[in-house]
């Protein structure tokens, strides 16, 4: 006899503790494939055998038509199935990842454009960037935003960031070694050095005990990815930078958005594509990747010499 839903659930939710997400990662998670539980009780099935591409079709249909929700939020629960899948693979119960197949034939036209294209994320230019952070007020997330802006970094690794991984001498951060990442090393600017320090300021007067550069003014811990989000979308909203009811990727603003500026900006303002891809941490791909070492010295004049300058006193 095979597990109940709510077993696997259960099974499934020590699994993600076990694999250290964090606590927002598993409520999200837990919250969406609880709709699903609902949905499936409903049409009377009780086991996750009985689940194939049909069910999952109605499901879809079902988040559309019947709940009338968000593409971002179907997108969201696809994504936490997905992973509740993975784990059941992983566990013997199922013999595949049916969710992968079933989100890449009717959940990848969200990320397309009218003409079938790959529709890009939203590129800001400078001066949108300073339109944005003339409405931060708030010390963190104004060093939040110039931090991505200036280095590029996911929101991963900025959330990783500890106290200790800043090199003052040299306005550098080492950040955590990730399989994304290849070179861990990142520059920051004068104007960049402005906004941090205005914050630590502030963060050494809550008196919180972690390490972590960005904290939350709730628990006063490490800040997770949703309030990172927050520290950016809440200001995109106000200048109309993001708007959250588009179907189109280029309306919405987040914080994988700065990569895309960082990105382009350098490239645009001619700094060479090798020294674009090192200050990305990019994998190397292949042999000239992995041969070619870049002085560190050369590297970190070339990024002040290209680095966008905003505008800070």
């Amino acid at each position: 006899m095979g597990h109940t839903l709510d077993e696997l659930l259960e099974m499934y939710e020590e699994d993600c503790y076990l694999r250290d997400l964090d606590d927002e990662t598993i409520r999200r998670y837990l919250s969406s494939l609880r709709i699903f539980a609902e949905f499936l009780k409903g049409k009377g099935i009780y086991t996750i055998e009985e689940v194939n591409m049909d069910v999952l079709r109605e499901f879809l249909r079902y988040s559309r038509e019947v709940r009338k929700v968000k593409y971002k939020t179907i997108e969201n629960n696809f994504s936490a199935l997905s992973s509740f899948y993975d784990f059941l693979t992983f566990e013997g119960i199922v013999p595949s990842n049916i969710v992968l197949t079933f989100r890449k034939r009717y959940l990848r036209r969200y990320k397309k454009s009218g003409n079938g294209t790959s529709e890009e994320r939203r590129l800001i230019t400078l001066e949108e960037l300073r339109k944005l952070l003339s409405v931060v007020d708030d010390p963190r997330d104004r060093a939040i935003i110039v931090l991505f802006a200036k280095t590029g970094i996911r929101r991963e690794e900025l959330i990783n960031i500890d106290l200790d991984d800043i090199d003052w001498n040299t306005f550098s951060i080492t950040l955590k070694p990730t399989p994304k990442r290849s070179n861990r090393t990142v520059f920051f600017d004068e104007e960049c050095a402005v906004v941090l320090q205005r914050w630590l300021r502030v963060r050494e007067m809550l008196q919180p005990r972690t390490p972590a550069l960005f904290i939350s003014y709730n628990t006063l811990q490490r800040l997770n990815r949703n309030g990172v989000w927050r520290a950016v979308v809440k200001y995109a909203l106000k200048v109309g930078l993001h708007n959250p009811e588009s179907p189109h990727l280029r309306d919405h603003f987040g914080p994988h958005c700065f990569r895309h500026f960082f990105t382009t900006y350098l490239i645009r303002n001619g700094m060479p594509r090798e020294y674009v891809k090192e200050l990305r941490g990019d994998a190397r791909r292949d042999a000239v990747d992995i041969y070619n070492h870049i002085d560190r010295e050369e590297l970190r004049r070339a990024y002040l010499t290209y680095v966008p300058k905003i505008g800070i006193v």
